[in-house]
């Protein structure tokens, strides 16, 4: 396998631990709303899409309303919650100190994105963030992956895509960059077998493992 040009990240719960703050949002947002809201696992194995794909569905006609609660309630909160995964920072610095064009697609709505970016002091490590909101479809859209590697002179063939469910992969594959995954084995169930055996890594430093062994 050759070394990638690009990676791009996803980036909640791949870089960051999101998951304590998204359903304290969503349960701020369902309560608000008169619906029951879901249980924190529930929420980890439903929480796939951005808010303009995924509430229209849940809300039906009030979605945009649902959505101003749900982003009310996050900003109120992220920033001061917001943590890397183990080696998460360690893993970008080396990657950029040896070349590689880095990028984030994200479901999280952009400004929220660039906003935890720059807390972290991350924004120096990628060209582009691309979050909901910011190219003409959200992830898993292949315009997100078009639009991260705008400019940089890199075909998605030559890119990766760093991630942790079965949406991050259905993005890959459409884009026709190479899925890759970091997370339990079995968190994405059927989805696992789409990614090579040797593109699956349980956390940043066996990653950065594994590119450096190329």
């Amino acid at each position: 396998m050759q070394p990638p040009r690009a990676i791009l990240f996803d980036w909640d719960n791949t870089l960051v631990d999101s998951w304590s703050v998204i359903h304290e949002a969503l349960v701020v947002t369902f309560r608000a709303m008169g619906h029951e809201p879901w249980t924190l696992e529930e929420t980890k194995q439903r929480v796939r899409h951005s808010l303009r794909d995924a509430f229209p569905r849940l809300f039906g006609a009030r979605w945009e309303d649902a959505r101003e609660l749900y982003l009310d309630a996050f900003t109120a909160m992220h920033l001061e919650r917001l943590a890397a995964f183990a080696g998460a920072e360690a893993l970008l610095a080396a990657l950029a100190e040896d070349g590689y064009y880095l990028a984030v697609v994200s479901i999280k709505t952009g400004r929220l994105l660039r906003r935890e970016a720059e807390h972290l002091g991350w924004s120096r490590y990628f060209t582009r963030m691309i979050g909901a909101g910011d190219a003409s479809a959200d992830k898993p859209d292949p315009a997100v992956i078009h639009a991260a590697l705008r400019g940089s002179g890199i075909e998605s063939a030559a890119a990766w895509l760093v991630g942790d469910t079965a949406l991050d992969v259905e993005c890959a594959l459409a884009a026709g960059c190479v899925p890759v995954l970091m997370c339990a084995l079995d968190a994405i169930g059927e989805e696992t077998p789409k990614v090579a055996p040797g593109l699956r890594f349980l956390d940043c430093a066996s990653l950065l493992r594994g590119i450096r062994d190329l």
